[in-house]
């Protein structure tokens, strides 16, 4: 893939001070806006772009921050981050997913042998990484879109509140449930990536990778019957079941994000652990159809094309579909930019990449 050109991402102060724009890991287009989000927030954010003479973006600023907090419930309430790794949007939602994965703590530089291997033994839970939120969208006096906590009979929403979140869903699998005491980086349950279709949802996994084989959770979330600012799991298929797994041949990589493209899936695929690359875009052809395969091996998928990474920084996060003229073409969102990404007024740059026809 080719990069075409880089677009700057501006910030306003207080989430340059907590560090969203270094810490970018999920992007959706919005008509003229960007819906991204940091992981270390419990947060989303909206930028409006700014166009050139001929109608091309040429950065996005004007920050508002939507504080997830003041739409839904969060099981840890309002001080801890929620770890945001996917954005969605259809039909008239935003949709958010928390990584749902524990975490290891890290050795810190100059500690003693005992207080790094005491660190190394310590597994966190942090509730508020396991939800998925739902949020009415609307269009402003402005005209840019936002989301509100209610619109007519519309509801902002939770999935997690109560022992209900995906990882719960999942407790039983003969797959992933092995997986499920195994912090993220360790190979263990890592969501970071959502596409909606439809009445669907598709959930992709950076981690467990089985075998060299990545998986796609896919669910049908729905309104609460006895609270509006909960979700539950509806059946997805006949057999009543609450999920249904898909199985990709990413030839050994996970999944770093999720985007629909009609009715394919753009999968950015990377590492399942601590390592910088490579990273993909592969195209999953038919797969939001109803028939979609459960089993994907490697020549029903298309390498669409590489990605840059760095070494310890420019790790591809984030991918969007724009809607910008003939052709297609993606934006990427970094997290852990290099310090060539970091622009002098507190911005940070995206890639705009052309995917070939």
């Amino acid at each position: 893939m080719i990069v075409e050109r880089r677009v700057e991402l501006r910030f306003a102060q207080e989430s340059r001070e907590a560090e969203t724009h270094t810490n970018l890991s999920a992007v959706r287009q919005d008509g003229r806006c960007l819906w991204v989000a940091g992981d270390e927030t419990a947060t989303i954010e909206r930028l409006t772009a700014a166009l050139d003479g001929d109608g091309r973006v040429t950065g996005y600023d004007g920050q508002a921050t939507v504080a997830l907090a003041d739409l839904v419930p969060l099981p840890a309430g309002p001080g801890e981050e929620a770890d945001i790794e996917g954005l969605a949007r259809a039909n008239g939602w935003l949709w958010a997913v928390g990584s749902h994965s524990l975490k290891r703590k890290k050795i810190k530089p100059g500690q003693s042998d005992a207080k790094s291997r005491k660190r190394l033994a310590t597994v966190v839970r942090e509730d508020n990484r396991f939800i998925l939120v739902r949020l009415p969208l609307v269009t402003g006096e402005d005209g840019l879109p936002g989301v509100v906590r209610e619109d007519g009979d519309r509801t902002a929403a939770v999935l997690g509140l109560d022992r209900d979140s995906i990882t719960d869903l999942l407790a039983g699998d003969p797959h992933l449930a092995p997986f499920m005491s195994v912090p993220s980086k360790d190979n263990g349950i890592d969501i970071e990536g959502v596409a909606a279709h439809g009445d669907r949802l598709y959930i992709g996994l950076r981690g467990p990778v089985l075998r060299g084989w990545a998986v796609l959770v896919e669910i049908r979330p729905g309104d609460h019957p006895r609270d509006p600012r909960r979700l539950r799991a509806l059946p997805v298929g006949d057999d009543g079941e609450p999920y249904r797994t898909h199985f990709l041949d990413l030839r050994g990589l996970g999944i770093r994000d999720l985007c629909p493209h009609g009715d394919d899936l753009l999968v950015l695929t990377g590492p399942s652990m601590d390592l910088d690359g490579p990273v993909q875009v592969v195209r999953w052809r038919n797969a939001v159809k109803a028939d979609a395969a459960e089993i994907v091996t490697a020549d029903e998928l298309e390498v669409v094309g590489d990605l840059p990474y760095g070494d310890g920084d420019d790790h591809a996060e984030g991918i969007a579909v724009l809607d910008e003229g003939p052709g297609t073409r993606v934006l990427v969102v970094y997290d852990s930019p290099s310090p060539e990404r970091l622009t002098a007024d507190g911005g940070v740059l995206a890639d705009v990449v052309t995917l070939p026809q």
